[in-house]
């Protein structure tokens, strides 16, 4: 899944869920609960000391990119949960989306009531891996990277996928250091200030500067950074719980406990993340002892009494996030001018039955998607005014396609000189994707649309969606969007506002009002969750995507392994590993 954005759609593991509403500053907050059944991996083991975490991660997914500054192509989940044991964030969440100040950079952030004024002040207490404090200089030296990268003529392979979240850069007036623990940002126009912060300042990730600063211009400093970004050797100095130790491309990647890291440290002697090349692989290597922090498919669920019986903890979680079937609206797209047309992506979307993709792919494990939020886990971001916009109806959907003007020829529809005759990409590695491209495949030919499948690994599918220029595929499954950064406040930017770093081309002038919309501060939080139901209404209607099913990742955790769902921060999906134990060495 991706953490920040686009995710495998049953790879990987999730625990409680716990988003805020915000208004002018202030937040209420509601709770999923987690359901860990067998085995003891929420319970501390007092002769846990030593042993080596196995952690499998999403299958046929790369690690490819490893410094806090993600790309479009690169801002996966699997990334970033390596990335952030050895960066610590500048404000780190908790499962309760509450900022965890004894594990973030910034010990305090005091703002204006208009939302325009930001005081950061840093905890002394941090220090680099070659002993040397955090400052603001490195907090700086990211803030001037990230500003450079988001320049559309930014050298490859930038630029940085954070861009327009959280009105990064354009919305900043300034960042300056007042002092070698405390800076200031200053906005050019008020802002519902949870939002800046957890769209905007929840971005800015202090890389080491007196390392990392080498070049004499921002654009060689781009190459460098952007050259060195796929080699996890590079993260010589780092002020996260774990360090690196070597890296084998599409085998493993090794790390070890950081002894100067300042916050809990880790009892392990290594952690490794192990590449899988798919679902069933995995769950050998789970049964072998090869893997002892895992997941297991919806597909392979008549395996879950045997690893109950031998110890295991199964959980079953959502996490915060929306699955898609994407459409490619790019300008260079020959299809985008059909994508385009709001009745096609009307009748497309009720020609998907996803209630059977839930009961009958996921067994159960999933909940149908009506729009950006999902219902599960319950948050009061939801509005069930969604669910009602689109039910199953194939032969309503073909219906408004032919009062169109579209006819079937030859089993295709098809107008003058167009036909909806489509390819579709997927992801492979994991069987449920699989069976809901084939079945969503057998849907659309229901109603006249054809299309043909064609799989690949997932950080390949992500590549091609991220680049507006590929014209390689029409349709896209197997992705979505975890809210975990760039933008963790769920409304849209980045998504769905035209030029979204992250869409694929869908481009609405009501839409981009909207969601700016959410981001002005209010004078309650009733009067903050009314702009945000219009914004999430006018969004599920409109469709920038075909929603399909929020599944549960199911996590299997080896019966010696401790402390992995209370701290595997389900909120943002990045685990705090440090607090991982094995026991029995």
């Amino acid at each position: 899944m991706k953490r920040r954005g686009k995710g495998i759609a049953a790879a990987g593991m999730a625990a409680a869920i716990v988003l805020g509403a915000t208004g002018c500053g202030a937040s209420s907050r509601v709770q999923s609960s987690s359901h860990a059944v067998g085995g003891n991996a929420g319970a501390a083991s007092a002769s846990a000391n030593g042993g080596v975490i196995e952690y499998a991660v999403q299958p046929a997914t790369d690690l490819n990119w490893f410094l806090p500054l993600f790309t479009g192509p690169t801002d996966t989940l699997a990334n970033a949960q390596l990335v952030y044991q050895m960066f610590v964030p500048l404000l780190q969440l908790n499962n309760n989306y509450q900022i965890d100040w004894k594990n973030s950079i910034a010990e305090k952030v005091t703002y204006n009531s208009s939302g325009t004024v930001y005081h950061i002040y840093l905890n002394p207490k941090w220090k680099w891996s070659n002993g040397q404090p955090v400052t603001s200089s490195d907090l700086l030296f990211t803030w001037n990277v990230m500003k450079a990268a988001c320049a559309p003529n930014a050298p490859s392979p930038w630029p940085y996928v954070g861009v327009g979240t959280g009105d990064i850069p354009n919305g900043i007036k300034s960042v300056v250091a007042n002092g070698p623990y405390e800076v200031t940002v200053t906005l050019k126009q008020p802002t519902n200030q949870q939002w800046f912060i957890y769209n905007g300042l929840m971005q800015m990730t202090p890389m080491p500067a007196k390392y990392m600063d080498v070049k004499k211009n921002m654009t060689d400093e781009l190459k460098y950074l952007g050259a060195n970004g796929p080699n996890m050797m590079f993260d010589k100095v780092v002020d996260g719980p774990f360090e690196p130790v070597y890296a084998k491309d599409r085998q493993e990647w090794v790390l070890k406990p950081n002894p100067m890291y300042a916050g809990h440290k880790s009892t392990v002697s290594k952690l490794i993340f192990l590449y899988e090349g798919s679902n069933e692989s995995e769950l050998a290597a789970l049964r072998s002892g090869q893997v002892n922090v895992g997941y297991i498919d919806p597909s392979e669920s008549a395996a879950i009494p045997q690893l109950k019986s031998s110890g295991f903890t199964v959980a079953p979680e959502y996490m915060f996030a929306v699955f898609w079937t994407e459409m490619n609206m790019y300008p260079a797209s020959p299809n985008s001018k059909i994508f385009n047309q709001l009745y096609v992506r009307q009748a497309l979307m009720q020609a998907i039955n996803n209630d059977e993709i839930a009961q009958d792919i996921y067994k159960g494990y999933a909940v149908p998607l009506h729009g950006p939020i999902p219902p599960e886990p319950k948050t009061q971001f939801y509005d069930p005014a969604v669910a009602k916009l689109y039910p199953y109806n194939p032969s309503a959907a073909k219906k408004l396609l032919e009062a169109h003007g579209w006819q079937l020829k030859n089993g295709v529809m098809t107008k003058g000189n167009e036909k909806m005759n489509f390819t579709m990409i997927y992801a492979t590695g994991v069987e449920t994707t699989v069976q809901e491209a084939e079945l969503i495949q057998q849907e659309l030919a229901q109603i006249g649309v054809k299309v043909s499948l064609k799989g690949m690994p997932f950080d390949q599918l992500i590549s091609l969606t991220s680049n507006p220029k590929d014209t390689n595929w029409d349709l896209a499954l197997g992705s979505g969007w975890i809210y975990s950064g760039p933008g963790y406040y769920p409304s849209g930017d980045g998504l769905f506002n035209t030029g979204a770093p992250s869409g694929t081309g869908y481009s609405n002038p009501t839409e981009d009002a909207l969601i700016n919309a959410t981001h002005e501060p209010y004078s309650s939080t009733a009067e903050t969750m009314k702009h945000f139901y219009q914004y999430e209404f006018y969004t599920a209607e409109q469709l920038p995507m075909l929603w399909n099913v929020n599944n549960a990742t199911v996590a299997v955790i080896a019966p010696n392994v401790h402390n992995v769902l209370p701290y595997y921060n389900g909120a943002v999906g990045i685990p705090e590993m440090q607090y991982w134990t094995v026991s029995g060495q």
